[in-house]
């Protein structure tokens, strides 16, 4: 843990037993409303801790929108982080893995499947 070089989360400053609850917290750090039979708008609070904003995958491919201006970023595993602003489409292809990185304001976004 000491040799971490994290500095948004501070995993060098957590026990084990703290690290461990963090990774099996299935909390959701959004609210979901369903918006038509395949589109869902979720809004994410700035406020939800980091740890909520895990690495994973999707059952079913999926197209994300923001709806909101926003410094919010998504990350493709071994790609670089990409600005979510309105307008722009992420193609999130079934099994990918991805990960929100949180911003500091409010972020909502629609999510078609």
């Amino acid at each position: 843990m000491k040799d971490c070089k994290c500095k948004s989360c501070k995993c060098n400053e957590l026990t084990n037993e703290q690290v461990i609850q963090q990774m099996e917290d299935q909390a959701k750090p959004f609210i979901q409303e369903s918006y038509s039979s395949d589109t869902v708008l979720r809004h994410f609070d700035k406020s939800a801790p980091d740890h909520l904003y895990k690495w994973h995958a999707d059952d079913e491919d999926r197209f994300v929108e923001s709806l909101n201006e926003n410094d919010w970023q998504f990350q493709f595993d071994n790609e670089l982080p990409q600005s979510i602003e309105p307008g722009k489409i992420i193609h999130i292809p079934k099994g990918l893995i991805h990960r929100l990185i949180k911003g500091t304001s409010e972020l909502s976004i629609s999510i078609k499947s």
